[in-house]
């Protein structure tokens, strides 16, 4: 099962960049070059077995859940509906303090997926190839995700409730 793994520090505490991680609506769209479209399923805020829907900027749709959500330092979500081509998929942000003794020395950001690939027998390359695509997107989302930790408009979504 494949697993990518990317960091970036940002220079904000991990409340506030937990906080940017998990917007939705349009404050999301400000930043995340993956999402065209995306709403949180009967509810107003993201918590453990709530539901998103979500439309990529490549016209892939997918259904998925919350399955933690431990504010400000842990979220994982898996796909309930996508891509044919997924025979599973997760994601998981992690957030830990640059410097546990300094708590505006920034937060140390990590986004993780873990996916399969199906049919099982085009695995051995469609694995390969799936790496490859991923870890563009995963690098480009966690780039602009630090973009929007430094981005006014961001943060006083955030300081406003979104």
């Amino acid at each position: 099962m494949p697993r990518i793994e990317v960091s970036h520090d940002v220079p904000v505490d991990t409340a506030t960049a937990f906080a940017v991680s998990q917007t939705h609506g349009q404050v999301r769209l400000q930043w995340d070059p993956f999402i065209r479209r995306q709403h949180l399923v009967g509810a107003d805020t993201p918590a453990k077995g709530v539901q998103t829907r979500t439309v990529s900027r490549h016209g892939l749709k997918m259904l998925t859940e919350y399955v933690s959500f431990r504010s400000p330092t842990q979220v994982g979500m898996k796909i309930l509906e996508g891509p044919w081509f997924f025979a599973n998929f997760a994601a998981g942000w992690t957030f830990v303090p640059v410097d546990p003794d300094d708590p505006t020395a920034g937060t140390h950001a990590t986004w993780r997926y873990t996916f399969t690939t199906r049919p099982a027998w085009l695995s051995p390359v469609a694995d390969r190839i799936g790496t490859w695509l991923l870890r563009r997107d995963i690098e480009a989302r966690i780039a602009a995700y630090a973009g929007a930790c430094t981005n006014p408009a961001v943060l006083a979504a955030i300081d406003d409730g979104l």
